[in-house]
């Protein structure tokens, strides 16, 4: 074992032995568990060759009108505009194939890393004891070089894409758990009092007034975990996952300026529309969460005032009883 440091000649501290100790670990994980990581790759690769292949089905110009809708009731006409032209130009270039696979990458890596992320952030945030433990790993995960998490993934599922789904769902999901968490944390004290005062239960809090006041801050969440969902699978095109980013790394090994510079224009214009289309969501869904905000708070106004007016009442019913109690000299009937 190597020594770390020598004082006077005298060997003092050991070199903790980390690297050999993961080494340890991946290896007792691939003994024990490579042939369910191996079912778990084909199935997945099943399902994402399935889904590629229904996309290449379907025209471009179908894609292209199906991304305007969407532009169009999220953030209005400009943005359709802008999504038609982008996309097109993209279609121009003949980088619509990668533009597809990039696509299905980014929408997959995304979905999984909010289905796992916001169960794990609610319980963030109702939880004292999980925020604490969770809030290092999290600052771990968002530290850590994103060239990392290639390894691990190569190791347990090889080369393709279900290793770059893999190695982009650890990269991306922090972002939601933390904006989750924080979301469920800023609900109002007054509007969770309002609900128990009616009789609410704690599934209900969550569901009727936590979750739907910390939507907004939520998607914040949802699109910071899209943009990091993208940029991690253009570098896992290292890994084979193909794509846009197996264009940049093509031109970088052959000095490629022009093709490089192709594949970082789709990319920059894919980037552009899904934060665009995914900010626009978050507006809307924040528009509706400050209309319930304006009812919950007239709720709550509501439940104040017939308090006061019970506590008035009962107030004037015990002046009554006392000066009846008076004009008897002081007795009871």
């Amino acid at each position: 074992m190597q020594r770390l440091l020598r004082i006077r000649g005298v060997e003092t501290i050991s070199k903790f032995p980390l690297a050999e100790s993961i080494d340890q670990g991946v290896r007792w994980l691939q003994i024990n568990f490579g042939d369910s990581v191996d079912a778990f790759s084909d199935a997945f690769n099943s399902g994402i060759a399935g889904f590629r292949d229904l996309l290449m089905v379907v025209p471009w110009w179908t894609i292209i009108i199906i991304f305007a809708v969407l532009a169009w009731r999220a953030s209005g006409w400009k943005l359709a505009i802008g999504t038609v032209i982008g996309l097109f130009f993209i279609y121009n270039l003949g980088l619509w194939l990668p533009f597809l696979d990039t696509l299905i990458l980014v929408i997959i890596s995304a979905l999984v890393s909010i289905v796992i992320g916001l169960p794990l952030g609610i319980l963030a945030g109702r939880n004292n004891r999980f925020h604490y433990v969770i809030s290092p790993v999290l600052d771990v995960m968002q530290t850590m070089p994103s060239f990392v998490y290639l390894i691990p993934a190569l190791l347990f599922f090889g080369i393709g894409k279900v290793p770059a789904v893999f190695a982009t769902v650890i990269f991306a999901m922090p972002p939601v758990i933390r904006l989750t968490d924080l979301g469920i944390r800023q609900v109002p004290v007054e509007l969770v009092e309002v609900g128990s005062a009616f009789g609410s239960t704690p599934r209900q809090l969550l569901w009727k007034i936590q979750f739907p006041v910390a939507l907004p801050t939520i998607m914040a969440g949802v699109n910071q975990t899209m943009m990091l969902s993208l940029s991690m699978v253009v570098i896992a095109a290292m890994i084979g996952a193909g794509g846009l980013g197996a264009g940049v790394l093509e031109a970088i090994g052959q000095l490629k300026i022009g093709m490089g510079f192709e594949y970082g224009v789709a990319v920059v214009i894919m980037a552009i529309i899904l934060d665009r289309l995914s900010q626009g969501v978050g507006r809307s869904v924040k528009r509706v969460s400050q209309k319930r905000d304006v009812k919950a708070k007239r709720a709550w106004q509501r439940l104040d005032d017939r308090l006061k007016q019970s506590l008035k009442s009962i107030e004037n019913k015990h002046r009554r009883v006392m000066m009846r109690y008076k004009e008897n000299g002081g007795k009871q009937k």
